[in-house]
C-alpha cells in the first residue's frame, strides 16, 4: 500500500502477525544455536525463581557485544528496537538492571567453565582452527586510583625500623619499670605486663586520694605514654604483616584495588613513564578465535606462561602446537612444556635468537659461541688464541626458585 504524502502513523492498521527467522549464517542464528547446545539448565531450589531465562540472556549479551554495544541501558534498547535481538529473546526484553545483574552474578562464571571448551568443540568440526594455539598478552589500566600504591621495599623498610623503636622503647620501659621482660619479641605480653601496672598504680592512686605531689600520678603518666606508643608500633606492625599477605608473590598494590599491581603500560596516558595499576592479560587464539584467556598478576610475560598452560590444559583447549614471542622464551618454561606437555611443540625463540642471526653477532669476537671449540678434550680457543679449560659445574637458583 502506498501512502504517499497521505502517511500518517496515527491511522487505522491491519495488525498481522508474522513469523520471523534470521538467515541460517547470521550472527543470530550462529549463537543462537551454540547456547542451545551448551543445554544451560538451572534447577530451581531456593529464592525467587527468575522471570528470564539464562540461555536467553546469555544469547542477548553476545549478539549485543558483537554488534560493539557494552552498556547494560543500550543493550535494554538494543533488544527493543533491533528486530534479531528481540527474536533471540522472544520479545521479552529485560531490564538493564537484570542484565547487570546476571553479568555479574555467580552463574555467568559457573556457565564459562564449560563454555569454551563447547566453542572449540565446534570450531573444529566446522575446521575453522587447527591444531596450534598462539599466546599474547597486554597489559590493561585497572580501575584504581594511581596514586595508591604500596610497595614491598617500603613495606619491609618501614617494619624494620618500627621493630628498632619499639626495641628501644621497651628497653625503656623495663629500665623504668622491672616487668620481668626475658623476650623483647613478645610484644603483647609485654603490653599486657605494662598494663597491669598502670592497673596497679590506678589502685594505689585511689588509696591515697589526697596525697600531692603524688610519685605514683607521675609514673602512671610516664607508663601511658610508654603503653600508647607501643600499642602503635603493634598496630603498625599488624598493618604491615597484612601487606605483606596482600603481596603474596608480587612486589607492589593498589589500595584502591589490591588485586592490580603497578606495571609500565605502552600507551602511558601520563607520557612520563610511570607505573600504574593495571593487570596482565593473556589470551590465547587461532584463526582470530579467542580459545582462552588469563588474568595474570605478574608484570613480566615469563611467569605467565606456566599458569596459563595448567589453565588451558584444564579446560581441554592446550593444542599441539604452542606459539608465542621471544617475551616468553626462558629456560624454565622450557624445561615446564618438555616436562608436563611432552606431546606438545614449543614454537616459542628466546630473547637473544634474532640478535645471534645477525652478522654482527656472529664476527664478535666476545661471543663464546664464536670461539672454536675442542669436543674431545672439551675446551675452547678464543681468537686471540687463549685457551679456556673446563673448570666445574655450577648451580645458580632465580628469586622464583628454578
Amino acid at each position: 500500500m502506498k501512502t504517499g504524502n497521505n502517511y500518517n502513523t496515527n491511522q487505522m492498521t491491519l495488525e498481522i502477525s508474522l513469523q520471523f527467522r534470521p538467515e541460517p549464517d547470521h550472527p543470530a542464528s550462529l549463537i543462537n544455536d551454540f547456547i542451545d547446545s551448551l543445554n544451560i539448565a538451572k534447577d530451581y531450589i531456593f529464592g525467587r525463581p527468575q522471570v528470564y531465562s539464562s540461555p536467553a540472556l546469555l544469547k542477548l549479551i553476545l549478539f549485543a557485544y558483537s554488534r560493539g554495544v557494552y552498556s547494560c541501558r543500550k543493550i535494554e534498547t538494543f533488544a527493543r528496537e533491533n528486530k534479531y535481538a528481540e527474536w533471540l529473546v522472544q520479545a521479552d526484553c529485560p531490564s538493564y538492571r537484570t542484565i547487570a545483574r546476571f553479568i555479574t552474578s555467580k552463574e555467568i562464571d559457573d556457565i564459562f567453565q564449560n563454555f569454551s571448551a563447547n566453542l572449540i568443540s565446534i570450531l573444529r568440526q566446522h575446521n575453522l582452527i587447527d591444531e596450534a594455539v598462539y599466546i599474547d598478552g597486554t597489559k590493561i589500566h585497572a580501575n584504581a586510583n594511581k596514586y595508591s600504591f604500596v610497595w614491598r621495599k617500603n613495606t619491609i623498610r618501614y617494619s624494620e625500623l618500627n621493630a628498632k623503636k619499639a626495641e628501644k622503647l621497651i628497653s625503656e620501659i623495663n629500665e623504668a619499670v622491672n616487668l620481668g621482660i626475658e623476650n623483647y619479641d613478645d610484644w603483647e605480653l609485654i603490653l599486657a605486663r605494662l598494663e597491669n601496672r598502670i592497673d596497679e598504680l590506678n589502685r594505689k592512686i585511689e588509696e591515697n586520694p589526697k596525697l600531692s605531689p603524688n610519685p605514683d600520678k607521675q609514673k602512671r603518666r610516664k607508663l601511658k605514654s610508654k603503653h600508647r606508643k607501643l600499642k602503635q608500633c603493634i598496630d603498625k606492625e599488624l598493618e604491615y604483616q597484612k601487606q605483606l599477605e596482600t603481596y603474596g608473590s608480587r612486589n607492589s598494590y593498589s589500595k584502591t584495588d589490591t588485586d592490580a599491581t603497578f606495571m609500565r603500560l605502552k600507551e602511558d596516558p601520563m607520557k612520563n613513564g610511570q607505573t600504574k595499576p593495571a593487570y596482565n592479560l593473556q589470551i590465547a587464539t587461532n584463526n582470530q578465535f579467542v580459545l582462552g584467556y588469563y588474568l595474570a598478576q605478574n608484570p613480566t610475560d615469563t611467569r605467565t606462561l606456566i599458569p596459563f598452560l595448567n589453565i588451558l590444559n584444564d579446560q581441554k583447549m592446550l593444542s599441539q602446537n604452542i606459539i608465542a614471542d621471544a617475551g616468553y622464551g626462558s629456560e624454565t618454561n622450557y624445561r615446564f612444556i618438555e616436562d608436563h606437555f611432552p606431546n606438545c611443540n614449543a614454537f616459542i625463540p628466546y630473547s637473544t635468537m634474532l640478535k645471534e642471526e645477525s652478522h654482527k653477532w656472529k664476527v664478535d669476537d666476545r661471543k663464546v659461541m664464536n670461539w672454536e671449540y675442542n669436543e674431545k678434550d672439551d675446551y675452547f680457543v678464543n681468537c686471540n688464541g687463549v685457551r679456556f679449560n673446563f673448570l666445574r659445574y655450577s648451580v645458580k637458583h632465580d628469586s622464583y626458585g628454578f
